[in-house]
C-alpha cells in the first residue's frame, strides 16, 4: 500500500503539552481530594475502586446517555461496601445516600472527560 503522505513514526504521537495538562490536573485534584473530611475520603475511595472495576474498553461508563439503573447500582455496591465502617453509621441515611451518589457520579463524571480528552488528542483522520 502507498500513501501520499509521508509521516515518520515520531510525528504520530501525541502532544507533550497534553500530558502536562493531564498532570496538573491529577496534582490538583489530588490536593483537594486531601481536603476531604475522613469519611467522604473513604466513599470516594470505594467509588474510585467501583469505577476502576468498569474502566474498560466498551464500559456502560462511557455510554452517550448513562443508564440510570447502573448508576444505582454502582451506588448500591459501594454502599454495601461501607457498612462496616462505624464512622459512616453516624451519618443519617438519606444524606449517606446522598454523599455516596454526589462522589461517584463525580468520579464518572472525571473518567469520562478523561477518556474524551485522551481520543481528541490521539485522533486521526483518513
Amino acid at each position: 500500500m502507498i500513501y501520499p503522505d509521508f509521516y515518520p513514526f515520531y510525528a504520530t504521537q501525541g502532544s507533550p503539552g497534553f500530558y502536562n495538562e493531564e498532570r496538573e490536573q491529577e496534582k490538583e485534584f489530588d490536593l483537594m481530594r486531601s481536603y476531604y473530611p475522613d469519611t467522604a475520603r473513604r466513599i470516594q475511595e470505594k467509588a474510585e475502586a467501583q469505577c476502576q472495576l468498569l474502566d474498560y474498553e466498551g464500559s456502560r461508563l462511557y455510554d452517550e446517555y448513562p443508564d440510570r439503573f447502573m448508576l444505582y447500582h454502582i451506588c448500591h455496591q459501594v454502599k454495601g461496601q461501607m457498612e462496616g465502617d462505624t464512622s459512616v453509621q453516624e451519618i443519617p441515611g438519606g444524606f449517606l445516600d446522598d454523599l455516596i451518589e454526589v462522589l461517584v457520579y463525580q468520579e464518572i463524571s472525571r473518567r469520562r472527560c478523561r477518556r474524551r480528552r485522551c481520543r481528541k488528542c490521539f485522533r486521526t483522520e483518513y
